[in-house]
């Protein structure tokens, strides 16, 4: 799969988390955007396309759920991960019940967050050609029943 033109938001107040995903994803051909809280994270989801979201479960200014919220407010298809250093089977429900893509413990394993990123971008990619396909459907069945009136 080409990654050049995906974007992927790192959001975590952890420095070192934030530098070394990052570099990681760049080093794979990702465009990669950054944020330390979640406000920023917003503000940046609301300037350009994200494609996938990894978000940190703990940030200084807002919960990484209510987060996940307001990136699905901003942009419905994107993707998201959530990554924790505080597991738990509240923080797991929460994230699933607000539509979170993916869950992953720190420290993280960078191959294999790598495997769930390129994993959901390809659902992505196939959830957008049936949206597509959905579309020009309808629109062909709307064109036949104009032509009948």
């Amino acid at each position: 799969m080409k990654q050049g033109k995906k974007t992927v938001l790192v959001v975590d107040d952890d420095e070192t988390v934030l530098k070394s995903i990052s570099k990681y994803l760049a080093s794979k051909g990702y465009g990669v955007e950054t944020a330390t809280t979640g406000r920023e994270a917003v503000e940046k989801s609301n300037k350009c396309f994200i494609n996938l979201a990894i978000l940190d479960i703990r940030l200084p200014d807002m919960d990484g759920t209510e987060l996940l919220t307001r990136m699905i407010e901003t942009e419905p298809k994107m993707k998201k991960i959530m990554l924790t250093g505080y597991p738990s089977v509240e923080n797991a429900a929460e994230s699933v019940n607000k539509q979170a893509d993916a869950y992953i413990l720190k420290p993280v394993d960078l191959k294999k967050l790598f495997r769930v990123i390129e994993q959901k971008l390809v659902e992505q990619e196939q959830e957008l050609k049936m949206d597509r396909k959905r579309l020009i459907t309808y629109i062909k069945s709307r064109d036949k029943e104009q032509g009948d009136t």
